[in-house]
């Protein structure tokens, strides 16, 4: 059975661009009359809020995105994650690294290279130098590329050591890192489909490699465009977007609808415009092998 998800992190409330994703993922679902789960991505203690999680889980209710069971808390799953890397290290595929990110930055630096694009050098690969202590651990990539087909990008391939190198599994503060949790919870809880932004595309092949490692079957792959502002920077609690309105939301459900490529939602109480959305959703997957959105801008009252 098709089996998505929606994992937001507590870290602030939902605006606009996580409605885009939440509702491009409910869509999914909902079409193909599968299940849709939703998972508190809750691992970061110091920036998460048991007050935000829950007003998270009012505002989807409020916009008619009804989930299938409970919900699911990162937080309470942290013997699943020990066991994952446990299994990553008896294996060789996971090393303890002594570098801080100082060390990391000083002998990959490169100029007019942006930090973000440094590839980690291997420095801690062969085992720790003398008197070095464990911060992080990292996992041994290969030059293997990792190939998957998005229902939206089409084909993608990356190399994972050339372009973005050995990766973090467990961070030096003790925080599992989300590219583990997120392989490790998709895997248990069944799901077959992940919809999200196109902003973590780039985190796919990653999570490809560890399930790879981890015998855990891959699921497809739809990255949906992001909602951005008027100067191009991706709507984020980051750069301070706007929670959703309280207001209107017939309204901001429509702007959603339109901005993926819906087109005109009608102007109808909310359950008849998400009946509208799913049956438009379902004929348009029905007539493309690849999705492709015509996105709009979002209103900028959202930005």
């Amino acid at each position: 059975m098709y089996t998505g998800r929606f994992a937001p992190s507590p870290s602030g409330l939902l605006h606009f661009g996580s409605l885009v994703a939440a509702l491009a993922s409910w869509l999914d679902a909902r079409a193909a009359n599968g299940r849709w789960l939703v998972r508190i991505e809750d691992l970061d203690t110091p920036r998460s809020s048991p007050a935000v999680a829950t007003a998270i889980l009012r505002q989807l209710e409020a916009f008619g995105l009804e989930w299938d069971g409970p919900v699911v808390y990162q937080s309470a799953r942290v013997d699943k994650y020990k066991a994952a890397l446990e299994t990553l290290q008896r294996s060789g595929n996971a090393y303890w690294c002594a570098c801080t990110r100082r060390e990391i930055a000083d002998s990959t630096n490169r100029p007019g290279e942006a930090s973000a694009s440094r590839v980690y050098p291997g420095t801690c690969r062969s085992g720790l130098r003398p008197g070095a202590t464990p911060r992080a651990m990292r996992v041994r990539t290969h030059d293997h590329p990792v190939r998957f087909i998005d229902r939206m990008a089409g084909s993608v391939e990356q190399i994972v050591a050339r372009e973005v190198g050995d990766f973090v599994v467990l961070r030096a503060d003790g925080v599992f890192a989300y590219q583990l949790a997120v392989v490790v919870d998709d895997a248990e809880q069944g799901v077959t489909d992940v919809v999200r932004g196109a902003d973590l595309l780039d985190s796919t092949a990653r999570q490809i490699l560890l399930q790879q490692l981890l015998g855990i079957a891959t699921p497809r792959y739809l990255h949906v465009p992001i909602a951005v502002s008027e100067s191009g920077a991706k709507l984020s609690k980051q750069n301070g977007a706007q929670p959703l309105p309280e207001e209107q939301r017939v309204q901001v459900l429509r702007d959603a609808l339109g901005f993926l490529g819906l087109g005109d939602a009608p102007a109808a109480d909310r359950g008849d415009v998400l009946a509208w959305a799913r049956a438009r959703w379902k004929a348009r997957l029905a007539a493309a092998t690849t999705t492709r959105f015509a996105v709009s801008a979002p209103p900028r009252y959202y930005t």
